[in-house]
């Protein structure tokens, strides 16, 4: 179907769905440190699985948190750069967040309660963003994957985070509740790759692609 400035022929309006997240939104692919190709990533999945009646953009960056700053890391703060992709990518129908497998880190000495609080502050920054019209752009929060199994050189940068990343979805849920977004927990549906624990195998790309293709389409069935 041709589109002309996000309009169907038929008339109908394309859907904007921002994917603002980390590495696994990138698509690091464990064990190399590339990136899939973009029919591979989830984004490509989510895509490819709802057509176009929807444009996908891809908003993912290694490394990057909700709130921080990493030291000798810079552009990390999730918090600081959303404002520019919002205004950059406006209008929006919606924004897919996820985000707090960074904040897990030893050197941010968060827990999980704290960095749902982070991911929380993004969330809002959509609400308020000024170049968003109130009440058109819905707002997706996604519960991260669990860590597992880490590589003993990454033991000491992610201390702790095992734990810490499987209270992630009830924190999430409840900043979801509060806010009156949307819900999503990956962990649900994505195991992370054996090779370093964070990132996921292509496979599971496809999996969580599919699995969210179906879950964004529910959100304007209603």
């Amino acid at each position: 179907m041709l589109t002309i400035l996000g309009i169907h022929h038929d008339g109908s309006t394309l859907k904007n769905i921002l994917c603002f997240g980390d590495s696994n939104t990138w698509g690091y692919a464990p064990g190399t440190g590339e990136r899939y190709p973009g029919h591979v990533r989830w984004t490509g999945v989510l895509q490819s699985c709802l057509g176009d009646a929807y444009h996908v953009i891809e908003e993912g960056l290694n490394g990057r948190t909700t709130i921080h700053d990493e030291p000798l890391r810079p552009h990390r703060n999730g918090a600081s750069l959303l404002p520019v992709l919002l205004e950059s990518h406006s209008p929006l129908d919606l924004v897919i967040v996820m985000l707090g497998t960074n904040d897990l880190k030893a050197c941010f000495g968060q827990s999980a309660l704290e960095i749902s609080q982070g991911a929380k502050k993004i969330c809002q920054e959509v609400v308020e963003c000024e170049f968003l019209s109130p009440g058109s752009t819905e707002i997706l929060l996604i519960s991260p994957s669990h860590v597992d199994v880490l590589p003993a050189e990454d033991h000491q940068e992610f201390d702790g985070a095992m734990e810490k990343s499987r209270a992630f979805s009830a924190h999430y849920k409840e900043v979801a509740d509060e806010l009156g977004i949307h819900f999503f927990d990956a962990a649900q549906v994505v195991r992370t790759s054996a090779l370093d624990g964070v990132h996921w195998d292509a496979d599971q790309h496809s999996v969580f692609g599919r699995e969210l293709a179906d879950f964004v389409e529910e959100i304007w069935a209603v």
